[in-house]
């Protein structure tokens, strides 16, 4: 839900806020088949008569996965929980009991803009210009000891504004962009995550729940996993079973460096919600110390009230070489993960992604191997490496290595519209003063400047003394620009966000 103050700044005129919603969101970003399921949820909500609608083939929505099959079954799992079909409940349709809303004409899209037509014949913002504008704002003092900085023409490649941009720098959680960008080109958009229970084919009243390294398995797909599993036992006439649950898919160590730590569960390639147990969904929480054993407890629980009893707690298991699968539940597709990994900044999610990325480089799935094949796949993109290093794929590290430019031809790898499969890596950004961690920014300007919500779309990065923030803009005339702030020495986050926030508007204009 949007922030109390974004409502009242929307409030005032509902023609405004429907150019800004339908307008400047969509110059914000490249919209066109990747506009986010939920951005249009709450656009609609807040503006009725209005909203375009781009279709549900859209990269990141989340589908439902292949039903049961007579083989052992598949769960419908979506990451959301829905279960209808893409279609069900998009902005446009008829609300009950209301006359059904005018759509409002569809923006261009912006990637498409940028290869032919009034924006591509719009010139970038002149180097010189930009400078003037932007080095006051690099040299406040919220911005501490050092400060870095890339902008780039996203359609061109060609560099408009740079301090220090091959400097490697502490990248925080904007090193998510990266994370994300290796594992779409690793994997592909539609790459699911499975969680299987299989069955010794010796015995088949030995079962095993296979971790493949899903942390969005949350109740309702494990209960929906339970449900299929002992409809397939009841099939065989099996009422008891021993069960053990598999780890081995992840290897090395299972705790981070920075130790026990609310922003980040023991990375294992099994568990429920992230281990947050009743806790919030998103942010830090209290975490499990055990989460594949509590899955693994949990699933018990959920077979016995299914009628399947399990005749010991379980135990940590190998599953054997030639099993037979039971049951199986899929994430949504990579591109929603990729979504949700950006948008809230969800560490957790971001070391499954790179986990995964190792496997596709025939990598150990550990925090080195995962370092490993993220450069590996980098390098195949051409990206611009030099000085980087991946500790880790979710920013928490201190040795975590980024350079501006680094980030920035990263953005612009992914607005390129010939590689529409990495379009998740911005339409993932959140939105400023409307979306994850930019929600509550981005209302104001305290130079009494025109402000950036809706026109920001950037991932943030803090941690003590570092801050972050690389994404894309628009420019008033069409121009999709990409960025990326990296500082560090700050005296206090909010300050260091607020500079950060000023030079990120200083380009809408």
């Amino acid at each position: 839900m949007l922030e109390p103050k974004v409502l009242r700044l929307t409030a005032g005129s509902a023609a405004l806020g429907l150019v800004l919603a339908a307008g400047a969101a969509a110059l914000a970003g490249p919209w066109d088949s990747g506009q986010r399921t939920a951005e249009r949820t709450a656009a609609t909500a807040r503006l009725l008569p209005g909203g375009a609608d781009h279709g549900p083939d859209r990269p990141g929505a989340t589908e439902p996965g292949p039903r049961e099959s007579d083989s052992g079954g598949e769960s419908d799992a979506g990451e959301d929980g829905a279960s209808g079909g893409p279609d069900s409940g998009r902005p446009g349709d008829a609300l009950p009991g209301r006359p059904q809303p005018v759509p409002a004409p569809s923006a261009a899209g912006v990637l498409t803009a940028l290869g032919s037509g009034s924006a591509a014949k719009a010139a970038a913002p002149a180097p010189a210009a930009l400078a003037k504008r932007l080095d006051p704002l690099l040299a406040a003092d919220a911005l501490g000891a050092r400060r870095t900085a890339s902008v780039v023409d996203a359609s061109t490649g060609k560099v408009l504004y740079g301090k220090g941009a091959g400097t490697p720098m502490t990248p925080a959680s904007t090193i998510k962009i990266a994370t994300s960008v290796a594992a779409l080109s690793a994997l592909g958009p539609h790459h699911r995550i499975p969680t299987t229970v299989v069955a010794d084919p010796a015995d088949a009243r030995r079962l095993t729940l296979v971790g493949g390294g899903d942390p969005t398995l949350d109740e309702r797909r494990l209960r929906a996993l339970a449900r299929d599993t002992a409809r397939t036992l009841r099939d065989r006439g099996a009422g008891k079973v021993r069960l053990g649950y598999d780890t081995s898919l992840y290897t090395g160590p299972v705790r981070h460096p920075i130790g026990v730590n609310d922003n980040l569960a023991p990375v294992t390639a099994l568990m429920t919600r992230e281990a947050r147990g009743n806790g919030p969904a998103t942010g830090p929480a209290p975490r499990s110390a055990d989460p594949a054993g509590d899955t693994a407890r949990a699933f018990a629980a959920l077979l016995k009230a299914e009628g399947v009893t399990a005749e010991e707690a379980p135990r940590p298991a190998r599953a054997p070489r030639k099993a037979d699968q039971v049951a199986r539940t899929l994430s949504a597709p990579l591109s929603a993960l990729v979504e949700r990994t950006l948008t809230d900044s969800d560490n957790d999610l971001a070391e499954a992604l790179a986990r995964h990325t190792a496997l596709a480089h025939d990598q150990p799935a550990s925090f080195a191997g995962a370092g490993r094949a993220t450069v590996a796949e980098l390098r195949k993109l051409d990206v611009p490496l030099k000085g980087t290093r991946f500790a880790d794929a979710s920013g928490l590290d201190r040795a975590d290595r980024l350079t501006p430019a680094t980030l920035t031809a990263l953005l612009a790898l992914a607005a390129d519209s010939g590689r529409p499969g990495l379009r998740p890596a911005l339409t993932g950004l959140p939105v400023g003063g409307f979306s994850g961690t930019l929600a509550g920014r981005f209302a104001h300007s305290p130079s009494g400047s025109s402000s950036g919500a809706g026109l920001v779309r950037a991932k943030t990065g803090t941690l003590s003394g570092v801050n972050a923030l690389a994404g894309t803009v628009a420019t008033s005339d069409g121009r999709l620009l990409a960025f990326a702030f990296l500082v560090d020495g700050t005296p206090t986050p909010e300050a260091a966000q607020t500079a950060l926030d000023e030079l990120a508007t200083a380009l809408t204009r």
